[in-house]
């Protein structure tokens, strides 16, 4: 028997601390298993985690995700340690490249080999938990720092304290062909956006099957968590479809508006999932900025793919849907408030 659906759900970065407090209080009485913290540029991932963690007793919590370019290694590798060592071994550590726009234009770090500083970074990471001596020899990391590139006074260390353990979980947030074939082979888990079930293996399957050949076999099966926008409706077609168009502003922005032409990643997925018209259409009128009709040229076919809004056996259909196609993880995308630990908790029943 398979194991259960891990019940996990969103923090939303605007939310003031009482507010945060109570909702986080809320949905794990309501029985979610896990909250992942995202991070762009406003509250940062870390600090979040820290309120969570304290705000909680037994949720799990992930970013989602640090960036690889932002941080150093070693500061990725000692905060996912004090995470984790501080939260009794509840912490996940998600990771992603996030894309040009944001990590040049935010940090001022350069954009490049994305995958290569993915791939050393977990490396890195695993090697300072195990608390071996930093020393690292890669295109994008380099342990201690090469004496022509500084003063020559880097000597190799280890990490002072002691983890609570020596394998954290990784998460890669993965959309591109040899990104999912990394995380296939390299992660414990990946976080992709925009998942459809029905059409997974269609833009990922190859990339996932590559990687997974290369697997490590000291790893444990890779895990996949996936987000939707979620509303449990009556039976009414009416109040689905309303459900369902509430969605369409961030799908919109994601599948419009993330990213420049040619280098937004939702929007090549689109795509690759059969719709390249829909996509170009909702780019064009996003990035003419008009955001309103970019979400009402989405079909009403690709809105119901991307989410899962209807009657309770509808949901459940769609839940399972999503573990036929490997998902372990489901993130639930509702907003704040009474309905998110009410969803939560219908999810939970849903899912027995």
């Amino acid at each position: 028997m398979s194991d259960p659906l891990v019940l996990a759900v969103n923090v939303d970065l605007t939310a003031d601390a009482s507010a945060l407090r109570a909702y986080l209080r809320d949905v794990e009485a309501a029985g979610a298993d896990m909250v992942w913290v995202p991070e762009a540029y406003g509250r940062d991932a870390v600090s979040v985690i820290g309120f969570c963690a304290a705000a909680t007793t037994r949720m799990r919590l992930g970013s989602a995700v640090l960036n690889v370019f932002s941080r150093s290694p070693a500061l990725i590798a000692q905060t996912a340690a004090s995470c984790d060592e501080l939260t009794g071994g509840r912490f996940d550590l998600g990771l992603g490249t996030s894309g040009p726009q944001v990590v040049e234009g935010w940090h001022g770090v350069p954009f490049t080999r994305p995958l290569e500083r993915s791939r050393e970074v977990m490396e890195v990471c695993r090697m300072i938990w195990r608390r071996e001596l930093s020393v690292y020899e890669g295109r994008s990391v380099q342990l201690p720092l090469p004496s022509d590139r500084g003063t020559g006074l880097g000597k190799p260390l280890k990490l002072m304290t002691h983890p609570v353990r020596s394998h954290i979980p990784i998460w890669l947030a993965s959309m591109g062909p040899r990104n999912v074939q990394l995380t296939a082979a390299q992660a414990d888990g990946w976080l992709p956006m925009l998942f459809i079930p029905e059409l997974a293996d269609r833009a990922w399957g190859e990339d996932l099957r590559k990687g997974a050949a290369d697997r490590d076999p000291r790893l444990p099966p890779l895990q996949i968590a996936v987000s939707a926008h979620t509303e449990i409706t009556s039976e009414s077609q009416h109040a689905a479809q309303a459900a369902r168009d509430r969605a369409r502003p961030s799908l919109a922005r994601y599948i419009g508006g993330m990213g420049a032409r040619g280098a937004n990643f939702y929007n090549t997925l689109i795509h690759r999932y059969g719709f390249p018209e829909e996509a170009k259409r909702v780019q064009d009128l996003y990035l003419e900025h008009k955001p309103e009709e970019a979400a009402a040229a989405l079909s009403d076919r690709l809105v119901e793919a991307l989410t899962v809004c209807g009657p309770p056996t509808y949901v459940r259909d769609r839940l399972a849907a999503f573990r036929a196609a490997g998902v372990t993880n489901f993130r639930v995308n509702v907003n704040a408030g009474s309905e998110a630990p009410r969803t939560v908790a219908q999810l939970k029943e849903l899912t027995r």
